[in-house]
């Protein structure tokens, strides 16, 4: 029987077996054995009675007859996989930063003698409107129970949360309510930023690693940026893996960087350790934000679209260019449309080159391209140290990459005549006018392994184009849709009008 196995996006075997096993386990063996697969994992299969959409392979004779697509789904932490988002060093229960925001935020039970006061108080309250004269003590208990709760999600919560929390609480407890308030919540909200504070003390000396990132240093008197989730990611700075210690783990990015430096690597090794490695790594980048050549040398096994896929999978727990491109395919038409109105309407003069360019060669590629390079020049936006276009044979790289910060090296052969070339030789990602990845393969791959390389390297977004990278996160990642800026929530309006 013939078998089309999908280990990883970037991995995708053929196996022949002269016979089908008897079992699912007997067949898990069999591809352990034949692909070298390492770790605990699960198979999908693509059903045919449900137009090959992938259902979990529970029965051997669920399979079709003659040839059959399985997907490889690892379930342990020490197993590695692209497709793997349940990682080493993501799953300690200690990390605070695993577990996305409730909506809506379920208040938990506190003492049993605080919720029969509570529960009195609520029939008071139901029966003439009287709230609760709160004593210390019972304030006290629930300000730190509701500040367990909160800093097992996010040590950092943000106004919304509180709000979200406040409101909670005056709900499943009305007596709790302010009279002297619209809402009935503020002086709540106040108390639980206090309460938060203090906490924040308590885990900086229990050793959370999110706020011990932020602890001040010995003679620092000016206050620092907070470093905490900016970008939606879900793993910012997760604890290690219960018993690996620093030494381990540097044994191990040792191996890797042994590892990394032979012809032909083993992928599947590198995903282990670099998986193995996942703590450290956000410690020092985040931590210490050190120069970009001093990551190259640490972590070298990092700067490949693999790597950059597999850790933002890690960080978001996101597919990295299946969302984009999904994304992107989706808005395109929308976004030329968009740009076509403004060349008439002569409100955007900057986008006619971009649709000049396009109708000379109506390609799928050319027509993401166009919607993608299209994007910052919509906002008015200055992309001349971000995105830059050279003849790949030409010109000097240090000149051309002098001020850029991060962004893109688009490279094509020959003159160029258009906004963009209809032909592109090369892609490359640069950081602090160093290219980190190069050789990707056209532009639309080149925005996604951009972004990936941000949330990789904790880097801010280019601030003169920081409306077109938090379109491309909130509305074609769609990583924290919900908090766009009022501009970015204006487009997106105008793309669902065209839509319909």
């Amino acid at each position: 029987m013939l078998f089309r196995v999908i280990v990883s996006p970037e991995e995708i075997r053929r196996v022949t077996l002269e016979s089908v096993p008897e079992s699912v386990k007997e067949l898990c063996e069999v591809l352990r054995s034949n692909l070298g697969l390492r770790g605990n994992f699960i198979l999908q299969f693509e059903d045919p009675e449900f137009g090959n959409q992938l259902c979990n392979l529970t029965n051997i004779k669920d399979l079709p007859t003659d040839r059959a697509t399985l997907k490889v789904l690892f379930t342990c932490s020490d197993s590695v996989s692209d497709s793997t988002l349940e990682t080493a060093s993501i799953s300690s229960p200690s990390s605070a930063s695993g577990v996305e925001w409730p909506e809506p935020f379920v208040i938990p039970d506190f003492s049993h003698d605080v919720e029969l006061q509570l529960r009195a108080a609520n029939d008071a309250y139901a029966k003439d409107g009287t709230v609760l004269v709160i004593s210390k003590s019972v304030k006290s208990e629930i300000l730190d129970k509701l500040a367990d709760i909160i800093s097992k999600i996010t040590p950092y919560p943000s106004k919304d949360h509180y709000e979200s929390v406040a409101t909670a609480l005056v709900e499943k407890h009305p007596c709790l309510r302010e009279p002297g308030s619209a809402k009935g919540w503020y002086c709540w909200v106040f108390s639980l930023k206090f309460k938060m504070g203090n906490y924040r003390q308590r885990l900086m000396a229990a050793g959370c690693p999110e706020v011990v990132v932020n602890k001040r240093k010995m003679g620092q008197t000016k206050s620092k940026a907070i470093k905490k989730s900016k970008k939606g990611e879900i793993h910012y700075l997760p604890d290690p893996p219960e018993g690996q210690s620093t030494v381990t783990s540097e044994e191990k990015r040792k191996i890797m960087l042994q590892e990394v430096q032979k012809r032909e690597p083993n992928l599947q090794l590198l995903d282990e350790l670099m998986t193995a490695t996942f703590s450290q790594r956000r410690k020092e980048i985040i931590g210490d934000e050190p120069l970009i050549s001093v990551v190259m040398e640490s972590w070298p096994a990092l700067f490949s679209e693999r790597q950059i896929t597999a850790e933002v999978s890690r960080i978001v727990t996101t597919d990295l260019v299946q969302s984009f491109l999904d994304g992107l395919d989706a808005l395109v038409p929308g976004l030329l449309q968009l740009y076509k109105a403004a060349v008439s309407s002569s409100r955007r003069l900057t986008l006619s080159s971009i649709m000049d360019s396009l109708q000379k060669e109506d390609t799928n590629q050319n027509r993401r391209t166009a919607a993608l390079l299209g994007l910052p020049r919509f906002f008015s936006e200055d992309t001349s140290d971000v995105i830059r276009m050279c003849d790949a044979h030409d010109q000097t790289l240090d000149v051309l990459m002098k001020g850029m910060r991060v962004g893109l090296l688009i490279g094509y052969e020959g003159v160029l005549h258009d906004a963009f070339p209809l032909e592109i030789f090369n892609v490359a990602v640069v950081v602090e006018e160093t290219i980190v990845l190069h050789s990707v393969r056209d532009v639309p791959t080149g925005f996604a392994m951009l972004m990936g390389t941000i949330y990789c390297l904790n880097l801010e977004y280019p601030c003169k184009m920081r409306y077109s990278f938090e379109f491309l996160q909130r509305v074609m990642m769609k990583i924290k849709p919900d908090q766009c800026s009022a501009r970015i929530h204006g487009l997106r309006n105008k793309l669902l009008r065209y839509r319909l």
